[in-house]
């Protein structure tokens, strides 16, 4: 396992013990960051029209297509130690 995985495994449990909830569009850009990190593009299909918590996370990831997987684990290190700073 390279350092930037484990780096970003530890990230991910680090934002767990998070004292204050961060804002929506934290949290999604939190989450878009973390599946292109460990997933890579978005191969899925949208969710309904309806769903639009679904909707909401499927446009953020969307918006890092192309983006590689250790730049978006990076930036979501980098988002981690920004929010346990704060």
């Amino acid at each position: 396992m390279t350092d930037l995985r484990r780096e970003f495994e530890q990230a991910a449990e680090d934002i767990q013990r998070l004292g204050v909830r961060p804002d929506n569009d934290t949290l999604l850009k939190l989450y878009a960051l973390y599946k292109q990190g460990s997933e890579g593009d978005v191969r899925s299909s949208q969710p309904g029209f309806f769903d639009f918590v679904g909707t909401a996370k499927y446009e953020a990831w969307g918006q890092l297509r192309g983006t590689s997987k250790e730049e978006a684990m990076r930036r979501y290190i980098d988002l981690v130690r920004d929010l346990l700073d704060a």
